[in-house]
């Protein structure tokens, strides 16, 4: 059977056996393997990848579902777990290395005490988010080089994008999210997501099942007034009043019509022109 001990990673060990959650499983895997699959991630065999572990339950799930996809030889990379430990106040600093030991998943704990520069740097009544994301994500480029690595994975879900989406439609004017693929700056090393496709609930309920050692986010997880939280409220709202909505927005971001939007970078407005030859209902007669 699929969840017996003989036929299953060490991180699915203890899953519950119910029906239920069986098939939560299953779609989040599966779920993921169609976004390795549909966004080229893997098209490079042999490599590796340093996967972001922030202790939340994204991240374990996305470890979980790339493991197992590893273990049954259909992810062809090597896997490389990653803490970068930001040096907050009370973090429990000793269970992830515990965690990661204990279920044999090779990993790299990095400290960096990039929460001492936040505070510093931003003023009261600031949100955090962008200094603290543009220090981390510095650090896990250098350990990706460190390590040999040609991509960083990340546990961005299928929620994610669709704030990001709206943040930036509602406070940036423009139509962007987070992409599940894509080149950094310096253009030598991929970022992936591949929970691109799995919805938030899925990993909570996943995580919680598991009884994974959850690790809140106490730096800008607490913050007030953030942009993202009042989307996520929206989203929330509009789902309680029709159901599906958001996985009907999701499917809005695969299906781009180019033609039907504004922007002339996009789409050769200048350029159309008619058909040459008189109009149907003037033409003569079929030869």
């Amino acid at each position: 059977m699929l969840d017996d001990l003989d036929d299953i990673h060490p991180l699915f060990h203890g899953a519950p056996r119910t029906t239920e959650f069986r098939k939560l499983r299953k779609r989040i895997v599966r779920q993921v393997r169609e976004a390795v699959d549909q966004y080229g991630m893997a098209q490079a065999r042999d490599a590796r990848w340093l996967v972001c572990l922030s202790g939340g339950k994204d991240s374990y799930t996305l470890l979980a579902a790339l493991m197992e996809l590893k273990w049954r030889g259909l992810l062809p990379v090597d896997i490389l777990a990653c803490n970068l430990d930001q040096g907050q106040p009370g973090f429990p600093a000793t269970v992830l290395p515990e965690f990661l030991q204990k279920m044999g998943v090779p990993h790299r704990i990095e400290y960096q005490d990039t929460y001492s520069i936040v505070v510093d740097k931003i003023p009261q009544g600031r949100t955090f988010c962008a200094l603290c994301s543009r220090l981390r994500r510095g650090h896990l480029y250098r350990i990706a080089r460190e390590e040999g690595c040609s991509a960083v994975v990340l546990g961005h879900h299928r929620d994610d994008i669709l704030e990001t989406f709206f943040m930036n439609l509602f406070h940036g004017g423009r139509l962007a999210t987070m992409p599940p693929k894509l080149v950094n700056e310096e253009g030598d090393l991929f970022v992936f997501r591949p929970l691109a496709h799995v919805a938030e609930e899925d990993c909570d309920r996943f995580a919680r099942a598991m009884n994974y050692p959850i690790i809140p986010c106490d730096l800008c997880g607490s913050q007030e007034g953030l942009q993202r939280q009042q989307v996520k409220q929206i989203l929330d709202g509009w789902e309680k009043n029709s159901p599906g909505r958001r996985q009907v927005m999701f499917r809005a971001l695969m299906n781009a019509r180019p033609s039907h939007l504004l922007d002339p970078g996009l789409w050769d407005f200048a350029g159309l022109a008619l058909k040459s030859g008189p109009a149907p209902d003037e033409a003569g007669p079929d030869l």
